[in-house]
């Protein structure tokens, strides 16, 4: 528990350096003002908060802004790390990954990566309600976590890093519908060979 706490604090100090604040997770200044949002998990947490973090780092949720932010599910993996010798409490290792795009113009998806988040704690079999607390707490954290790691990835974008995706995007699709093209005007333009005649049997 102590370990947990004095990692937890020291993340806080990194992250306030970078205008981060642990309770609230608010970014000083955003670079992308307007942006679309949406979510596989409408009404969870994560989802909830995030948006409501966005909002207050002076993003604007619009539907149609040039650029989307989409959230896949949250994922959580859940494993036992070690027993003690007793075999009535073991460490269990909780991991939570949340997928996400940045979507630009005609649905081109401009970024597509994950951030993912593990942490341990200790589960004891003859304080059951007590592991549950710990369990429930650490989640919570790891839940935060990755919103502080997703602001922090956001607010490194640039709106001209974005246009450069777009016309990257662009210019990829445009090649593809090209090469798909000719691909079909030579088919067309292939003489269809007849089908083999067998003779008559006799």
């Amino acid at each position: 528990m102590i370990k947990r706490n004095l990692l937890v604090i020291g993340l806080a100090t990194v992250l306030g350096g970078c205008g981060f604040q642990l309770r609230g997770t608010q970014v000083d200044a955003m670079s992308i003002k307007e942006m679309d949002f949406s979510a596989r998990d409408v009404y969870g947490p994560f989802t909830r908060e995030m948006r409501s973090l966005l909002e207050h780092s002076g993003v604007r949720i619009v539907g149609g802004a040039p650029y989307k932010l989409v959230l896949g599910r949250q994922e959580e993996n859940r494993r036992n790390a070690s027993y003690n010798g007793s075999a009535r409490a073991s460490e269990v290792e909780l991991s939570s990954t949340i997928n996400y795009q940045i979507i630009g113009r005609n649905q081109r998806v401009l970024i597509d990566d994950h951030m993912d988040v593990q942490k341990i704690y200790l589960q004891d079999s003859s304080n059951l309600a007590g592991s549950d607390e710990e369990a429930r707490q650490t989640r919570q954290e790891m839940r935060r976590d990755l919103e502080q790691r997703l602001m922090l990835r956001l607010a490194q974008l640039k709106p001209e890093q974005l246009d450069e995706l777009q016309a990257k995007a662009d210019a990829r699709a445009e090649a593809e519908a090209a090469a798909a093209a000719e691909a079909q005007r030579v088919q067309d333009n292939t003489p269809q060979q007849s089908p083999l005649e067998l003779p008559p049997a006799q």
